[in-house]
């Protein structure tokens, strides 16, 4: 049996643990790990910004492509010596852990790294480093090996102004592979002078000698418009929500919903971006819901039928946080995850009255941001795993297993195609004859469809007929939509203007709203309007799309001369192939109405009532519209 006594204890000095188990410190070694070194310096200058030191930091990779100078227009590194180590503070900054000006109050209000450690540690794991302070008009220089001084700190000459600079190469002999990514870099930078509006960051890339500067005053604002146009999300209102709160924690705080099925919020604590979120998140996501079921509450916009979950309020949502706090507790060194349990209680009671009070005094923002939530929940009732798996086997972005009624157009031009679901056999068969083949497609539709209010996808797709309308638009549905996939520039709903015909169209945009709303939200779903009644006065003829508009055409061209001959359609196939080209295919003498919702609660709430299952609704509206039902066709 072997023995275990105090000799077999080894003891590591100094920054020897660093380099010992680094990944302890940077999170590994990889490409990751590399970078990591750069945050722990660029944080020190960030936090000398922060606190309203300093004005502009300026990073250089040079053109090596492996090593960094970090420097910044702060107060510089103090430089006196220290009185328990007996050196200069400085030398202790990059050769002790845990030493540094962040533990106590004073020095900094808030900071990015409070653990002391980012500094030597970069140190530690740096086959070179250099730093260099200006302050009490002198120049200081120090420099390192492997976290070893090379010498003591000297007095290089005078200088003006203050800051500190920081020149470091990472030791080979820790890191496989030293490469610097010019993207991942850029990107952090631009992202700090988001977070900190007003300071001026610049990124020098000596490898391809380019530099830019980046300097937003409007801060997160700018930001937020930035996401929002790269993850090319339609944003749901035009005015963003903005929260500015001074104190402890400090509170910035952007937020935008979008059409996109996704919730996208990015957040920050002291400059540091936290990827896994943490109790400063929980706290945001508590108070938006609260305000946001509370204005519901307070007017009565409950929909029926579907029952709202905190994950239908946030979808869609685009969003920024940025906290800053004197106490972080991190997880781990690297900084991706935010453990203060305060914050949670703390970001939800800031959060709630300032955007409850913000929902109340922009009502119809307010009232898109609900509806936006109300597709949401119906979406999600109408189980969005089977909806993804009917895309799968039904949806084709090609010409393949396309329906066999289809009458597809020949052109290649997608946007400038128009597809025309109509009414019947009899209609389409009319219709066929009288498009423009090129850039016209026809689908007929075998009597009046489906009502799919309240069902889910899965079921309305056992439907042959809206199966074949999917699978014609190619686009798909539910989260397996890509409106890039759509294989026609507008969908036109072509059924005859009587109330039938009216049925029919409600029918389809009852479908269109609830299972693919992307389509009219995008402005592709359009109704046709084809004549009612053909007017022959003399030798000239009018259509008239409805009752009232054939008693204007007669009052306005009639004029006591011979009696007009007045001949009503029965329907679309009455109509012979030129005349409807003449009045309702061709775009030089059609008129289309585009379908728009400019209200989307209440669109949700007539839907709901008119097409729902509760039929009381539908009693009162016919009850109190009686009278104005004078011709049916029954």
């Amino acid at each position: 049996m072997s023995s275990y006594s105090a000799k077999d204890i080894t003891v590591l000095e100094g920054l020897d643990p660093v380099r010992k188990r680094p990944g302890m410190y940077i999170g590994g070694v990889g490409t990751a790990g590399l970078h990591h070194l750069v945050w722990e310096i660029l944080d020190n200058a960030v936090d000398e910004a922060m606190n309203g030191f300093a004005s502009s930091i300026l990073l250089t990779l040079h053109a090596d492509g492996s090593s960094i100078t970090v420097s910044d227009d702060g107060r510089g590194i103090p430089v006196d010596k220290h009185r328990s180590a007996k050196k200069s503070a400085l030398e202790v900054i990059f050769t002790v852990l845990h030493a540094g000006g962040k533990f106590e109050h004073g020095s900094y209000k808030t900071a990015g790294g409070l653990h002391g450690v980012g500094a030597s540690v970069v140190n530690a794991l740096s086959s070179e480093l250099r730093a260099s302070v200006k302050r009490d008009g002198a120049l200081w220089e120090i420099g390192f090996k492997r976290g070893k001084p090379t010498g003591p700190l000297k007095k290089a000459g005078a200088a003006r102004g203050t800051g500190t600079a920081v020149f470091f190469h990472p030791d080979p002999t820790i890191f496989p592979k030293i490469e610097f990514d010019p993207a991942t870099i850029r990107e952090r930078l631009e992202v700090a002078s988001y977070i900190h509006k007003g300071v001026r960051v610049t990124f020098e890339n000596e490898v391809d000698r380019s530099k830019e500067v980046f300097h937003h005053e409007e801060g997160l604002s700018d930001y937020l418009k930035k996401i929002v146009a790269e993850r090319g999300a339609k944003p749901v209102h035009d005015m963003p929500f903005a929260q500015t709160r001074e104190g402890d924690p400090r509170l910035d705080l952007v937020l935008q919903w979008t059409e996109s099925t996704d919730e996208h919020v990015r957040s920050y604590v002291n400059g540091i971006p936290t990827g896994s979120g943490g109790t400063h998140e929980n706290g945001l996501r508590a108070g938006l819901g609260k305000a946001v079921r509370n204005y519901i509450e307070t007017h009565a916009l409950a929909p029926k039928g579907v029952t709202l979950v905190a994950e239908d309020i946030r979808e869609g949502l685009t969003g920024v946080v940025s906290i800053f706090i004197q106490e972080p507790q991190f997880q781990g060194q690297t900084k991706d995850r935010l453990n203060n349990p305060e914050l949670t209680s703390a970001i939800d009671s800031a959060v709630r009255p300032a955007l409850e009070h913000w929902l109340n005094h922009n009502r119809s923002t307010a009232e898109a941001i609900v509806g936006r939530a109300i597709l949401a929940a119906r979406a999600r009732e109408a189980s969005r795993a089977a909806q993804a798996e009917v895309t799968r086997k039904t949806a084709t972005s090609g010409r393949l297993n396309l329906p066999g009624k289809l009458s597809d157009c020949t052109g290649a031009g997608r946007e400038d195609s128009e597809l025309f679901v109509v009414e019947g056999d009899s209609a389409g068969g009319s219709a066929k004859q009288g498009r423009d083949r090129t850039r016209q497609a026809i689908l007929p539709l075998r009597g009046k469809v489906m009502n799919t209010e309240g069902l889910t996808l899965a079921k309305v797709l056992e439907n042959k007929e809206l199966a074949d309308l999917v699978t014609a638009l190619g686009c798909g549905v539910g989260k397996g939509f890509d409106l890039g996939r759509l294989r026609y520039g507008r969908i036109v709903i072509l059924a005859d203007a009587d109330s039938d015909g009216h049925h029919i169209a409600t029918l389809l945009l009852t479908f269109f709203y609830r299972h693919i709303p992307q389509l009219i939200s995008n402005g592709r779903v359009f109704l046709a309007q084809p004549p009612l009644y053909r007017i022959d006065i003399g030798k000239e003829t009018h259509w008239a799309l409805d009752d009232a508009h054939r008693d204007r055409l007669l009052k306005q061209h009639a004029n006591g001369r011979s009696n007009p001959e007045i001949t009503r359609f029965k329907g679309l196939g009455e109509m012979m192939p030129k005349v409807l080209w003449d009045t309702t295919l061709n775009p030089k003498t059609r008129r289309l109405l585009r379908v728009e919702i400019p209200d989307q609660i209440v669109t949700d709430r007539v839907i709901n009532e008119l097409m729902g299952k509760d039929a009381s609704a539908r009693f009162r509206f016919i009850m109190e519209r009686a009278e104005e039902a004078q011709e049916l066709d029954v």
